[in-house]
């Protein structure tokens, strides 16, 4: 039925007209999960699909506020100076068409960067990459099956006086805490209302929102299903919170932690599999939590792997305010059930319902990344059989602390590039972009001179 529901939102090119469409973004992910790409008039649509759209590959190569120094100084084999910053073809995923419905007259293709001459799929796509962990899923005879909770904060400042106010003064949409909270969401249900509608019309099936207990903190979750779908879904919703609450004068932020004394926000990813006749393959009746052999795999893959994918779980400095933290944002190679304070939370209670819960990723997580690391690794853990340690059944902060986890960007790209499992997965080339991005994310941070240094030392030292 959801299928149907979102297949009817779905547009042909030759509908596009008569559906009111003035304009079709072609869009993909770069390597933050931001939607990068080109706007094309409705009447020239056509030749994009059969001949794509040229972008440059800077978009893959500048840092998250758009830095050049990378690209002056050669860093990437992909663009530099060396090589006169060239450019990508996107080719449009036509399947992915559909009505960006919170902007009027207005379609969004989803696309895949390609070489502009052998039109080979660019290696350092995140899209490219989750569809290739996908393909070999596939021909293992797995089916993989995903959704995703994100959590974001909303504030009633307008976003570019916020911007030019240097983000002082952030006056958050709840004033206590309203976790599960009815009351606080009613205000501002009609932003929601629409904002739900929009997703709907888009083929952005929410299954349910709520409050949190964060000052300003929101969490939509998506309905279950086909993880390239989900990862495509999570990014076009991501752009549409941002519009639609610019739109009403508010600023909305997916920073993994924006307040100091508020909990972060996160990307929760849940994960089930079923083999070619659709047969769950977490379940056994025989077992007394009816957690099968596979399940226990998985878990314990996805576990083993989660230091060196902390590169992708956690990509920003101010991811590990959040990770680094007891605010049940993970807590090392732990696992538990239905514990929210471990990194991996066992739930459902039926065939299809039972899923392992990955509680890592900020809500600054890369969706297609993070669906990639969690997937391939779970496929890992299957291959060899990895053996599952025992649940935690009280809170896995009270356990000594799991030193094999990265406490920065800097280390989480240095354990990223030495992993054997990431090498086996990931070009040579791809794995030193990252690191490099990771790497100067941290030189970045340490260069610069904050707040909190002035209030610290600026008269105390």
């Amino acid at each position: 039925m959801a299928d149907a529901m979102i297949d009817d939102v779905r547009l042909a090119p030759d509908e596009l007209e008569a559906a009111g469409i003035r304009t079709v973004i072609v869009a993909t992910p770069d390597l933050q999960g931001r939607l990068v790409g080109r706007r094309i008039p409705v009447e020239g649509f056509g030749r994009v699909v059969a001949n794509g759209v040229d972008i440059c590959t800077c978009a893959w190569a500048w840092d998250i506020d758009q830095g050049l120094e990378l690209i002056d100084q050669n860093r990437f084999a992909l663009c530099g100076m060396h090589n006169g910053v060239p450019d990508v073809t996107l080719l449009p995923d036509l399947d992915t068409l559909r009505p960006a419905a919170w902007l009027e007259g207005v379609a969004i293709c989803l696309a895949d960067p390609v070489d502009v001459h052998t039109h080979e799929p660019m290696p350092l796509s995140p899209r490219v990459i989750l569809k290739q962990e996908l393909a070999r899923l596939r021909d293992l005879g797995l089916t993989p099956l995903a959704g995703t909770e994100l959590e974001f904060y909303l504030f009633r400042n307008d976003p570019r006086e916020l911007r030019r106010s240097g983000f002082r003064d952030l006056d958050p949409t709840t004033l206590t805490p309203s976790d599960f909270m009815i009351h606080e969401g009613n205000l501002y249900e009609p932003f929601f209302q629409r904002l739900r509608s929009d997703l709907r019309a888009s083929g952005i099936l929410v299954e349910a929102a709520q409050s949190e207990w964060g000052l300003g903190q929101w969490e939509m979750t998506f309905e279950y299903g086909d993880p390239l779908e989900m990862a495509d879904r999570h990014a076009l919703y991501k752009l549409a919170v941002r519009d639609t609450a610019a739109r009403a004068g508010m600023s909305a932020t997916f920073m993994a932690r924006p307040l100091n004394d508020q909990p972060g926000s996160s990307c929760h990813v849940h994960v089930s599999f079923v083999d070619d006749e659709g047969t769950a393959l977490f379940w056994d009746d025989s077992d007394p939590d009816h957690l099968s052999p596979r399940m226990r795999s998985a878990i314990a893959g996805a576990l083993e792997h989660a230091p060196a994918l902390m590169a992708w779980y956690a990509p920003t400095v101010n991811s590990y305010r959040r990770s680094n933290s007891t605010d049940v944002a993970g807590s090392g190679r732990t696992w538990g059930f239905d514990n929210r304070t471990t990194t991996v939370r066992v739930v459902g209670h039926s065939p299809q319902a039972l899923r392992f819960e990955f509680r890592l990723p900020g809500a600054d997580t890369n969706p297609y990344f993070a669906l990639t690391g969690i997937l391939a690794s779970a496929r890992d853990g299957m291959r060899t059989g990895a053996e599952l340690g025992d649940p935690v059944r009280g809170s896995a902060y009270d356990l000594p602390g799991d030193g094999a986890m990265p406490a920065d960007p800097r280390q989480a790209g240095a354990l990223f590039a030495d992993s054997a499992f990431v090498q086996e997965m990931l070009t040579p080339e791809l794995i030193s972009h990252q690191r490099i991005l990771l790497d100067h994310e941290w030189s970045t941070f340490m260069s610069r001179v904050t707040d909190w240094d002035l209030h610290r030392y600026f008269d105390r030292i």
